[in-house]
């Protein structure tokens, strides 16, 4: 059960964005990696139904017997949900196709809307030690996605530096706003990063000026690169900075986490 008394526990972030293929996955994977390599201890929850984040982990769909779903709908005990990776420190509750049958059963649920937000914060979760929670939200702004807005603490965003970037990024800013006023009124924006920047590319170019004259600080300061080995590393089943630790994707992704770190200690 969740005791809204228990001391502060992980610091719990949603990674989201309606908009598909902006790197949202691929920014969880290696942002938790990252976070893994400067010593903390990291929990990705799989929220979205087409299981990338697992898979990318390197969890095969035969050993994803419990998984989200039931972390939402039953009551399944943390231990047998939360699964360990090659990777010390870095732990996944993972996701199947089962997921997406899942907002419809959410419909009819009491407390719809919190269940991910309770499930997260039962007290068993304090035996994990777990620093941050990183959700993977789907790309659209179903009730999975508000499950995830009022679990977190703070939302990621990431934005890829293409043409109408921002204005996608508006109808997730209202969501938010919804959130704040309907059950999470301490919900803030982590920070927007931009990804696939390609330095040489008017059109990154552009929307990073548009982006920071819009959103000033909350736009990091770190951009993560157009880089092949970033693109790879996925059918590898591994993060990018264990697939090419000296990439240039690898370093970015490390600076992001050195950033946010030292953003929350501010």
């Amino acid at each position: 059960m969740s005791d809204l008394s228990r001391p502060k526990g992980p610091k719990i972030i949603a990674v989201a964005n309606q908009k598909g293929g902006v790197g949202k996955t691929t920014t969880t994977i290696n942002l938790a990696a990252a976070l893994v390599e400067h010593g903390k201890k990291v929990l990705v929850v799989d929220l979205d139904p087409q299981g990338n984040a697992s898979t990318g982990l390197g969890i095969e769909v035969d050993d994803r017997e419990f998984t989200t779903y039931e972390l939402l709908l039953e009551d399944i005990d943390l231990s047998d949900v939360i699964q360990p990776t090659s990777y010390d420190g870095l732990c996944i509750v993972p996701a199947t196709v089962d997921l997406s049958s899942a907002d419809i059963e959410l419909m009819s649920a009491e407390k719809r809307s919190f269940l991910l937000h309770d499930a997260l914060r039962q007290t068993q979760m304090d035996e994990f030690g777990f620093d941050y929670i990183l959700i993977d939200c789907p790309p659209s702004l179903n009730l999975l996605t508000v499950n995830a807005m009022i679990a977190a603490h703070s939302i990621l965003v990431p934005l890829q530096s293409e043409f109408f970037a921002l204005e996608g990024l508006s109808q997730l800013m209202m969501t938010v706003r919804e959130v704040r006023q309907s059950g999470n009124r301490d919900l803030r924006i982590e920070g927007v990063v931009l990804t696939m920047y390609d330095s040489r590319n008017n059109l990154s170019q552009q929307v990073e000026s548009d982006a920071r004259s819009n959103l000033g600080e909350l736009v990091f300061k770190t951009m993560i690169p157009r880089n092949v080995r970033v693109s790879e590393a996925p059918s590898f089943a591994m993060p990018v900075l264990n697939y090419d630790s000296q990439s240039k994707g690898a370093v970015a992704y490390r600076a992001l986490a050195k950033e946010m770190i030292q953003n929350n200690r501010a």
